[in-house]
């Protein structure tokens, strides 16, 4: 199912070249999400607001975190420089060589007066001891689980907190795909898993303080009173704006549907676990059949081969369309980022299937600003040169036995997908 590059492409067999532009005719002009028309941009952000349901804010500053070697020290710094409130929250919580560190850092800051908010999902942190909580509590931090099993609530297990959050004093935050593991970090175990985070600093912070607080309190948690900054003045000169929202409002999704509606250029896109639901795959093949160049990044090999053996049955219609899809070599590709014809970005913990979009709390920063979406797209170009594209001539001609294999897992998934899809 690999593709291979002409015999003349200095990457040599399987390498994808991320300078190649799709065969199809690029259109000239300005970008829709770069440079619309005054009405037209107030008709965007007006269409942005409805979908997402959250204000745009501004002046704040933002850097994009690549992997874990660069996100963990930027969040333990996060930690250590909290004087008023640090908020923990993420879908898997180790304890391991990593997520002691971070339970160091926690507990530090507990006993220095500082209030401390931890929260983890029970399902993601499964494998992780009660002795590790315990600790943390010890410490004088408030330690909550999220939807653990009930017997008076047995469907809220349906309902997962797949949040990733480090926010210090509702002033800086971390927000990504990385969870608390040594899989995200170089330990010795070979190459971290491949992960984007962005840290922003501004006005931001304030909405990921109240969202926080609110799924706090919906997985039962007391209700914290907002935290209002210290700092004067923006940091910054970047547009940005919090999604998130309880699994039904599916604000993620209608998000991905509406930049595949605008976007004039391109569409690049990076997803763990690409099970994408039907009217998504929709909105791509009609973005790709109108000229804009997308491009999808997956996994090769995944910690849940199921999902995507799924995903691969169904890359067929997105291939006729024009779609390039490329398969991640390295170790495991678990970034969840979309940028838009160089000007617009997602970053966050939304996989591009049901079980997050409409199965679970999700957490992304959406940013307008063309810097911070140009160094995205450089990075997504980037990773494609340890990608392997996979062409439609290729996927054709995969070996009956993958064949097989894709829709086995297509119908093990049928029933959950079509669940969580409604």
């Amino acid at each position: 199912m690999r593709g291979t590059p002409p015999p003349d492409s200095p990457r040599g067999p399987g390498r994808a070249d991320p300078a190649a532009r799709s065969s199809r005719p690029q259109p000239r002009r300005t970008p829709a999400l770069a440079g619309l028309r005054p009405r037209l941009g107030a008709l965007f952000q007006r269409a942005l607001r409805r979908t997402v349901e959250a204000p745009l804010t501004f002046g704040n500053a933002a850097t994009l975190l690549v992997d874990g070697p660069a996100a963990f020290p930027a969040m333990l710094e996060t930690i250590a420089g909290a004087r008023r409130r640090v908020v923990f929250e993420n879908y898997i919580i180790r304890d391991d060589d990593v997520g002691r560190r971070f339970a160091g850092a926690l507990a530090e800051r507990a006993r220095s007066g500082v209030e401390v908010f931890v929260l983890y999902d029970w399902l993601g942190c499964i494998r992780t001891g009660h002795a590790y909580w315990s600790e943390l509590r010890r410490a004088g931090c408030h330690v909550h689980c999220f939807a653990p099993p009930s017997l008076r609530h047995p469907f809220r297990v349906l309902r997962r907190d797949h949040r990733k959050l480090v926010l210090a004093d509702a002033r800086v935050a971390i927000v990504g795909g990385l969870c608390i593991g040594n899989e995200w970090d170089d330990v010795g175990n070979g190459p971290p898993w491949r992960d984007t985070a962005v840290l922003v600093e501004g006005p931001i912070a304030q909405e990921l303080d109240r969202s926080f607080a609110r799924v706090w309190k919906r997985g039962g948690g007391r209700a914290i009173p907002p935290l209002s900054p210290s700092q004067h003045g923006a940091p910054g000169t970047v547009p940005a704006r919090v999604v998130d929202g309880p699994p039904a409002a599916a604000r993620a999704y209608r998000l991905y549907q509406l930049i595949a509606a605008l976007a004039e250029r391109s569409i690049y896109i990076s997803g763990a676990y690409p099970l994408a639901p039907a009217p998504l795959r929709h909105a791509l093949v009609s973005a790709a059949r109108a000229g804009v160049d997308v491009r999808l990044l997956a996994p090769g090999r995944s910690d849940i081969p199921i999902v995507n053996q799924a995903a691969r049955a169904r890359y067929g219609p997105l291939l006729r369309a024009g779609v390039r899809i490329y398969e991640w070599n390295g170790p495991m590709l678990h970034a969840k980022t979309v940028v838009a014809d160089g000007t617009w970005a997602l970053v966050g913990s939304s996989n591009l299937n049901p079980f997050s979009l409409l199965g679970s709390h999700e957490l992304d920063v959406e940013i307008q600003d063309p810097g911070i979406a140009r160094q995205l797209e450089r990075q997504f170009l980037a990773d494609l040169e340890n990608a392997t594209e996979i062409t439609l001539d290729a996927w054709r001609h995969r070996p009956r036995g993958q064949r097989i294999r894709e829709h086995l897992a297509a119908a093990l998934l049928w029933f959950p997908h079509r669940l969580y899809s409604g």
